[in-house]
């Protein structure tokens, strides 16, 4: 295409937008069910499905470790495949301001292609819409998945058991600090980058490999601490967490400490939370350390019938205080 920014004239629905659509979504997206050009896909989908939808207007768009569009693809996916399905198809829909450089829009594209290949899913439909300047910040992007179930007894955030080991697959806010870093144009002597990816292939293998997953979740807006305390809630189960047992990175805990901020409230987009009987910790944990996704993985905690709806933080000298949920908005746009 000729032109250097994004015009109008390609959410026209003309001939201007169907040069968008196909010498650039179409020539980076490219699968049968896609090239068909109708205004749906046939999905040819037997059983039970997962289905999730979601909305990126992370600033800045590009980040260490990633950029909106593979945000997009990785947020969906592991959305999807929180609830024990093989994720399979995404949608995507584009809000784009008018003026922002193709170059940049090729570049999203291109990642998201690239993201959506290593997660072994197919972008089948889309839209895009062009708005005035002014009107969006440089680009929004909202991605749907379908997944086809792979276990009856699905995990579920009402599923966490007295006894239950509470695993985290790494370490903790590595996205949120990265986004914080990248906008307001900071600096550590330890660098941080965003854990932006798919963790399909690790769910799938946790279900059919340990089994009796309870729970599945990947702690993005509100980090550990507000996701744990959702899951608390939605079981009637209390939680205890081990301080010590939660690995940070060096730059993240150093910015944080600098920022006055909790890593524990802080995003992740690569990481998981797992939820499973006590006896299968060890075999979840050797599973997890084997793939590249999860060296870092560990157990942080058990859940317990005190304390119900609550998650309790055990200090390094024993103390005990409460891990509270986080309250408003501590970093905006950060997915």
């Amino acid at each position: 295409m000729d032109d250097k920014r994004i015009l109008l004239d390609y959410g026209s629905g003309g001939k201007a937008s169907q040069r968008l659509i196909s010498e650039l979504f179409m020539h980076h997206f490219d699968n049968p069910m896609l090239t068909q050009m109708d205004d749906a896909a046939f999905l040819n989908i037997q059983g039970p499905l997962s289905m999730s939808t979601d909305t990126f207007t992370v600033d800045p768009i590009f980040f260490p470790g990633g950029n909106i569009g593979s945000l997009a693809v990785h947020g969906t996916v592991n959305d999807v495949a929180m609830l024990g399905a093989k994720p399979l198809y995404l949608s995507c829909a584009y809000i784009i301001e008018e003026g922002l450089e193709f170059s940049v829009l090729e570049e999203i594209v291109i990642s998201m292609a690239k993201a959506a290949k290593e997660a072994g899913v197919a972008i089948v439909t889309g839209d895009t819409k062009v708005v005035p300047k002014g009107t969006v910040d440089k680009i929004f992007i909202n991605t749907t998945g379908v997944g086809q179930m792979i276990v009856e007894d699905y995990p579920s955030g009402s599923k966490a058991r007295p006894g239950d080991a509470v695993i985290i697959s790494g370490t903790m806010g590595d996205h949120g600090l990265t986004i914080l870093a990248q906008r307001e144009g900071l600096t550590f002597d330890t660098p941080v980058e965003s854990d932006c990816a798919s963790l399909n292939g690790l769910t799938q293998r946790l279900i059919e490999e340990v089994g009796d997953i309870h729970v599945l979740r990947d702690p993005t807006r509100g980090g550990l601490a507000t996701t744990l305390n959702e899951i608390a809630g939605q079981s009637g189960v209390g939680i205890d967490v081990e301080e010590d047992a939660i690995p940070v990175n060096d730059g993240v805990r150093s910015g944080c400490s600098f920022l006055g901020m909790d890593p524990l409230y802080l995003a992740n987009e690569g990481k998981l939370i797992c939820i499973l009987p006590g006896d299968k910790a060890d075999k979840a944990l050797e599973l997890l350390r084997s793939e590249p996704l999860g060296t870092g993985a560990v157990c942080i905690g058990t859940v317990t019938e005190d304390n119900a709806g609550k998650v309790i933080l055990v200090t390094p000298l024993g103390g005990r205080r409460m891990l509270n949920m986080l309250e408003g908005e501590q970093l905006p746009r950060i997915c």
